[in-house]
C-alpha cells in the first residue's frame, strides 16, 4: 500500500492535532480496528491532494502560506532590532573608550 516512503517533520497546532487525534479514535471506534494518529493524517493528506483546486484547500493554503510569511518577517525584524542595539552598544562602548 505505501511503496516508496520518506520520512518528514510536520509541525500542527494543538488544536490540529487533538482534532485528529479525535478522529482517530471515532474511526476506531466505528471500524473496530485500531486507527493510529499517522493513518488519520496521511488519509487526510491524501483526500486534501485529491481536491487540489478546492476554493476551501486553496484558502487555506493561502492562509498559512502568509501567516508564516509575517511570522517570518517579525523575527527577521526582531533580530534586526536587536542586531542594530548591538551595534549602537558597541559604538557607545568606543566612543566611552576613546575619551
Amino acid at each position: 500500500m505505501l511503496g516508496k516512503t520518506t520520512k518528514i517533520l510536520l509541525v500542527l497546532s494543538s488544536d490540529v492535532l487533538d482534532r485528529a487525534r479525535v478522529l482517530a479514535g471515532r474511526a476506531t471506534t466505528t471500524l473496530k480496528l485500531p486507527v493510529s494518529l499517522q493513518i488519520v493524517l496521511r488519509a487526510l493528506i491524501e483526500e486534501g491532494l485529491r481536491r487540489d483546486a478546492a476554493a476551501a484547500l486553496s484558502a487555506n493554503v493561502e492562509r498559512q502560506a502568509r501567516a508564516m510569511r509575517q511570522s517570518r518577517t517579525a523575527v527577521r525584524q526582531r533580530v534586526g532590532a536587536e542586531g542594530l542595539m548591538m551595534a549602537s552598544r558597541g559604538a557607545a562602548h568606543k566612543v566611552a573608550d576613546d575619551a
